[in-house]
């Protein structure tokens, strides 16, 4: 059996979560739009067109914030072919996915989707194929309340009240030679600076993401986001990071260690935000908005040949990776390592949200299922919103092939504001043992565990489909005798998530 062991004090407060790291992404790819949130003939439709099975999941997960209209196919898209009169909209091709495009929803549709979703919209805007001149268009047609040419085109087409949209990322993985308009780390500053500082002179209250790297794999990484920095430093407010964690080699040690990088990842853009900041001889700090992350790699492979052999249809089934139990793990993983750098990381968007890489998916006319990864994102969404603390763990720990070192233990604390309760959340690693887990709480000495919460399964690669949809759902586990000492030990299953909640005993 692994040991580990947590201590937590009550007064090592890391810094408070921002709600806005519970967000997700919608892209016009795929099913995530067209037959996925939007299936106007399904019989749990709603007058718009939207489906109300969907949305109730959505509404549970309690996102925040959502990213939208892309990812690769913003920096190829016409925000005005998606307003105005239905019949009257244009159908494209989008060469981000090699799909078409039909506009039936645009802006206006999915402001109206994310208001009845309870989250907040994060709009992409398009510094591909286009520029300054149109981000103010959109800007002034989202944000301006009248008496102007755009604000009132946005009117006449039945939307009175402007949408206040605060949050803005000038354009999507630009350092990306797959992306349309692709452009130098010098380019892309001097515009999205150029674009940033004309947005804000409309509208000073909006809060800007310039994008970094499109992951830290990339050759540029780091050159990027300095060179980025260099030019809009004074302009933006957060940069952006992607990643992507895959087992397409089926080594299940690594795997759960990949967030490990991840870790380190956070740590390097902070260090090159705050060389910046010092270069500059600067008084703000730049933010981390995490706005695309997830695993991926079931599906990719499929989906490429599709755009290759049958391009241009509407709302293909692209990127739609069945999630295992494992890769619950590393999401469970990936959400504590937010948690741990709550102090710089303000943003972040699980991508997707519906059917494209996603913890929902439905069926056409069908019905609609929880993914594995559902229900870590659940977990931390309901007791993860108060302040993050500092962990201090010692854990036995493994090597696998990229990493040394890995701890079987990880873990992260949160107090809640409101009721004062301690949740931990904890992964165990290690696939064959259970972790005698040691939890030392100082300052919470009156606390009891109340509850215990767990994801685990005999198999790795199980997955929840259709025909068993609960084969992995989250299980309630017995609270053990010793549970209201200061100190105490309990046992997580082999390659587990788990969520532990204390409350002050009465």
């Amino acid at each position: 059996m692994s040991k580990a062991r947590l201590v937590l004090e009550k007064d090592y407060r890391l810094a408070a979560v921002d709600h806005r790291i519970f967000g997700s992404f919608v892209e016009h790819l795929g099913r995530s739009v067209y037959n996925g949130i939007f299936e106007p003939n399904h019989i749990a439709a709603d007058e718009n067109g939207f489906r109300r099975d969907v949305l109730e999941l959505v509404r549970a997960l309690k996102i925040s914030l959502i990213r939208y209209p892309g990812g690769n196919f913003v920096s190829g898209y016409r925000w005005e072919d998606g307003v105005g009169k239905i019949e009257d909209r244009p159908s494209r091709l989008d060469l981000a996915w090699r799909t078409l495009e039909t506009n039936r929803i645009g802006v206006n549709e999915f402001s109206e989707w994310c208001k009845q979703a309870g989250a907040e919209l994060m709009m992409a805007i398009n510094l591909g194929t286009r520029g300054i001149e149109d981000a103010l268009n959109l800007l002034e047609y989202c944000n301006h309340p009248s008496d102007t040419y755009y604000s009132d085109l946005r009117i006449s087409h039945g939307v009175k009240e402007p949408h206040n949209i605060k949050f803005w990322c000038l354009g999507n993985e630009m350092d990306g030679p797959w992306q349309t308009g692709h452009k130098t780390a010098r380019e892309y500053g001097r515009l999205a600076a150029e674009t940033g500082r004309a947005m804000k002179a409309m509208c000073p209250d909006i809060e800007l993401t310039a994008c970094g790297s499109s992951n830290a794999d990339m050759p540029t990484f780091a050159d990027w986001e300095a060179e980025v920095l260099n030019e809009s430093y004074d302009i933006v407010d957060y940069i952006s990071l992607h990643q992507y964690f895959s087992n397409a080699e089926g080594d299940t040690g690594n795997f759960l260690a990949c967030t490990l990088g991840t870790d380190q990842f956070i740590k390097s853009v902070i260090a090159v935000c705050d060389f910046i900041k010092a270069k500059k001889r600067g008084k703000k700090d730049i933010y981390l908005s995490f706005d695309e992350w997830n695993v991926w790699y079931h599906s990719s492979g499929r989906a490429e040949e599709a755009m290759r052999t049958n391009p241009w249809k509407i709302s293909p089934s692209l990127l739609e990776d069945i999630y295992t139990f494992e890769d619950a793990l590393v999401t469970g993983c990936m959400l504590i390592t937010l948690l741990k750098h709550t102090d710089r990381l303000k943003m972040a968007c699980l991508a997707q949200l519906v059917n494209v890489i996603a913890p929902i998916i439905t069926q056409p006319g069908g019905g609609v299922l929880c993914q594995t990864i559902y229900y870590p994102f659940l977990h931390v969404s309901a007791y993860g919103r108060g302040v993050s603390l500092l962990p201090l763990i010692t854990s036995d720990k493994y090597d696998s092939k990229d990493f040394t070192d890995v701890p079987y233990l990880e873990a992260a604390g949160v107090v809640s504001d409101e009721t004062g309760q301690l949740t931990i959340f904890a992964v165990n690693r290690d696939v064959h043992e259970p972790l005698h887990l040691e939890c030392a709480l100082r300052g919470f000495e009156n606390y009891k565990l109340i509850e215990h919460i767990a994801l685990e399964s005999e198999c790795l690669r199980a997955t929840n489909t259709f025909e068993n949809p609960n084969r992995v759902i989250p299980i309630k586990k017995p609270i053990p005798a010793h549970a209201a000492e200061k100190s105490f030990v309990i046992e997580l299953s082999p390659a587990s998530w788990n969520v532990l909640r204390f409350a002050e005993a009465e």
